[in-house]
């Protein structure tokens, strides 16, 4: 987006999509789009998680696999500056790092929690979580609920129990090297 454009993000509300209802964040997102010079995203499927999880070397796994995909969506950009939320616990060392799988490379700026301090990181923080929701929505039209998909939500996990007692494996949908699978399998095959 040019410079100018930031203070109106602010006057519309744009912030950390986290502290957003889902409909607050729907709207935002086609202001953000009207609004922005050009919005790309990245999606990352399941089966590429998985080998950066299982396969990668201990400095090459998901964060690694973020700054990749960072790295497509800044090329795309042709911007002087960027901005992104740090996902490595050293934000200077992930600077470097993304910043050499770009070939024009901009003036990076990456951070710990970007996306409460920075308007530009907010408004990509909202593109990123209303694409997902509709990548969650597609998949309920398939598959029936299942909840959020996180964790921490019950439902999500009874969703992927019953699965694995109907099909006798885990959905080709989901990560097969989520952490939750450990504590699932075990609740499911062990009662």
């Amino acid at each position: 987006m040019e410079e100018n454009c930031l203070e109106e993000f602010k006057a519309l509300g744009v912030k950390d999509s986290k502290q957003l209802t889902a409909a607050k964040r729907s709207s935002l997102y086609d202001e953000i789009t009207r609004i922005a010079k050009v919005v790309h995203f990245s999606s990352i499927d399941t089966g590429e998680i998985d080998n950066y999880v299982w396969f990668g070397t201990r400095r090459r796994k998901l964060n690694f696999l973020e700054a990749i995909h960072m790295a497509r969506v800044i090329s795309l950009l042709q911007a002087d500056e960027v901005y992104v939320d740090a996902p490595d616990t050293n934000p200077g060392m992930f600077t470097v790092e993304l910043s050499q799988m770009v070939e024009l490379c901009p003036r990076i700026v990456a951070q710990h929690r970007a996306d409460r301090d920075f308007v530009i990181v907010s408004a990509a923080s909202i593109i990123a979580k209303v694409e997902r929701d509709k990548a969650v929505e597609r998949l309920r039209g398939e598959h029936g609920d299942f909840g959020s998909g996180y964790p921490s939500d019950r439902q999500t996990v009874e969703f992927l129990k019953d699965w694995v007692r109907r099909e006798g494996s885990r959905p080709h949908f989901a990560r097969k090297s989520w952490k939750t699978w450990d504590r699932v399998l075990t609740e499911t095959l062990d009662p």
